[in-house]
């Protein structure tokens, strides 16, 4: 899938749903009810068990209907072996010059984290392809708001204590895309039947909240 392609795919659909701490043998029924629900766009955090294979597992089974990335990147190495594996987006949780610029050469989309202006002009002067303001949720809508102001053409996604409660909010204020953790995927989520069910439920009411 060629880059641009899966820069149009994140900027389409907008929710990244980021699993941590999930074991490979779920990963992909949990990423099935992701996607049932509307949810396109899955982050397997590298600090995961497994998450290597996880990612090639979510690759390999969900096709089309999932795009999936690493997440907690912290190296460039790290980001070779991710794409290899079969990541389409790289997201760190901070601003590395050489993870931005590898993941660029090797055609994937790069979304490094970011806080301040001037990280976040950094890391699109590097090549970003989207900047994760990270932590969002203890800053607020009101600072993203204030960021955009001399920034307006620089794409963010707020990620870190984005929920329903503000999820509009940010929305508001000019994301382009929204990092969601624990309050969409809790640590641990289960591949149960009903656990599923809630997955989609949720899943679609977070679709429903930016449409």
């Amino acid at each position: 899938m060629p880059a641009n392609t899966a820069l149009k795919q994140i900027l389409e659909y907008k929710i990244v749903a980021i699993l941590r701490g999930c074991a490979p043998d779920r990963i992909v029924d949990i990423a099935a009810a992701l996607a049932e629900g509307g949810v396109r766009l899955l982050e397997v955090t590298l600090n995961s068990p497994g998450a290597m294979e996880a990612i090639r597992q979510v690759a390999s089974a969900m096709g089309d209907r999932m795009l999936v990335g690493a997440g907690t990147v912290l190296t460039a190495a790290e980001a070779e072996a991710a794409v290899d594996a079969g990541a389409r987006f790289i997201i760190s949780p901070t601003l590395d010059i050489e993870t931005i610029h590898r993941t660029r050469q090797l055609g994937a989309i790069s979304i490094p984290g970011a806080f301040t202006p001037t990280e976040i002009l950094a890391a699109y002067r590097n090549g970003a392809d989207i900047i994760k303001v990270f932590p969002a949720g203890s800053s607020g809508a009101q600072y993203f708001k204030e960021l955009r102001g001399p920034l307006p053409h620089i794409p963010l996604m707020p990620t870190g204590g984005v929920n329903m409660d503000n999820i509009r909010d940010f929305k508001a204020a000019g994301a382009v895309a929204f990092g969601i953790s624990s309050a969409l995927t809790p640590a641990g989520q289960e591949n149960t039947g009903p656990a599923l069910r809630q997955l989609t439920e949720r899943a679609a009411a977070y679709i429903k909240a930016i449409q």
